[in-house]
């Protein structure tokens, strides 16, 4: 995957090192926590698009956008309650199973005797 023809590894280090220039200048009212908060979505954001393209889709990705979301808007001084994450988490994970769910289906049942025999 590439996001304007570099790699995300390659933005996400630029993105870093262009945060902590910032902040090391204080020429914004930006601190080194909110810098931090930032990349950690960006790295969070990439990896969700990175997980929507990988197939099956791993629900684990998105949660962790929710989550680093709410960190990021906690550091800029809005506080957001384990409430409300949850709540938003819940509504990603049945917006993913509505998307995926024709990716996937049920495994046959295997009897008890073919469960524990090896192949």
């Amino acid at each position: 995957m590439k996001i304007l023809g570099y790699e995300p590894v390659v933005l996400l280090n630029t993105l870093s090192a262009v945060l902590g220039l910032i902040v090391s200048l204080a020429i914004t009212p930006l601190t080194a926590e909110m810098a931090g908060g930032i990349v950690g979505v960006a790295s969070a954001v990439l990896g969700g698009i990175a997980a929507a393209m990988t197939r099956p889709i791993a629900p684990q990705a998105f949660t962790a956008i929710v989550a680093s979301g709410a960190v990021l808007v906690g550091t800029f001084g809005y506080e957001v309650s384990q409430e409300t994450v949850g709540a938003i988490n819940v509504a990603v994970l049945a917006l993913l199973t509505l998307a995926t769910r024709g990716q996937v289906s049920p495994a046959p049942p295997q009897s008890p005797a073919k469960a524990g025999t090896a192949a």
